[in-house]
């Protein structure tokens, strides 16, 4: 598996698995599964409510927890320096660990006007050695440039809605000038058809690799870190199956363009729990 080096040392895996929307009952048989078939990577949030179970499927697994990577995210509710704190205890005692490898904040929610507040708590939960990393998911370059002005500090990583057809230039730009890693959620597409669009078809039949693969390793050459999710075993062998092979230049042009220049991008100004 390759890996990423966070700003502050930390090397995370550059593919992982994602939990949305499976509920909590299930997360434990889907993320053991994940991690059988070579996951290192574990990414939830307390929006999903599902972190128990997948603190279940961890243990459930047989692997040590010091060879896994779990990401967590926490709600508005804990948009302040004090909350934020509170929100890591919170989710690691469902999760049933010690410390946390990344804490994302997951929404910015720019009406509240806290979460510059959460990202001192943040910080503080950092220099504790409570978690490993910490980022932000959803934030827009004005969001990022707030959390700098305010403490020095950049986030280690932003998690953001991003495939072919959405490939958030503007915030991977940003991102490669900060020093911060960009994660891909929805990375295979969230309710479109992407998959099924002709030009990655075309690039999945005469490359023998499924469509789901194709786009995977899109991400990867572009240096993103994408988090598919399913609930079918086999799928999840071969979403991770996308390190043996690579896209020709031609084959990486043609998915970048796709870009629908911002159309069914999600508006973090305007949603987020």
């Amino acid at each position: 598996m390759p890996t990423h080096i966070l700003a502050n040392g930390v090397t995370i895996p550059a593919l992982g698995v994602g939990t949305w929307p499976i509920p909590d009952r299930q997360a434990e048989t889907i993320v053991a599964s994940a991690i059988d078939a070579g996951y290192r990577l574990i990414d939830t949030a307390e929006g999903y409510g599902n972190e128990e179970g997948v603190g279940r499927g961890i243990r459930a697994s047989g692997v040590d927890r010091e060879q896994l990577f779990i990401t967590t995210k926490f709600n508005r509710k804990w948009h302040g320096e004090a909350e934020s704190q509170q929100a890591f205890a919170n989710s690691a005692r469902r999760l049933g660990v010690d410390y946390i490898d990344l804490l994302l904040i997951h929404w910015p929610n720019p009406a509240l006007n806290r979460y510059v507040q959460a990202w001192s708590g943040m910080i503080h939960l950092l220099g504790e050695g409570k978690v490993r990393s910490i980022g932000v998911s959803n934030f827009k370059p004005s969001h990022l440039d707030r959390l700098v002005a305010a403490t020095d500090v950049a986030p280690h990583l932003n998690q953001i809605q991003l495939n072919p057809r959405v490939p958030r230039h503007v915030e991977r730009g940003y991102h490669a000038a900060h020093g911060i890693l960009t994660e891909s959620w929805a990375p295979i597409g969230k309710g479109s058809d992407l998959l099924a669009d002709p030009v990655i078809s075309e690039i999945s039949r005469t490359s023998s690799r499924t469509p789901a693969q194709v786009v995977l390793r899109w991400h990867i050459q572009h240096g993103l870190v994408p988090i598919p999710k399913t609930t079918h075993p086999e799928r999840l062998v071969e979403n991770f199956d996308v390190l043996d092979f690579e896209l020709s230049p031609v084959e990486m042009g043609r998915l970048d363009a796709l870009d629908r220049h911002g159309e069914g991008a999600v508006d973090s100004d305007t949603n987020g729990n």
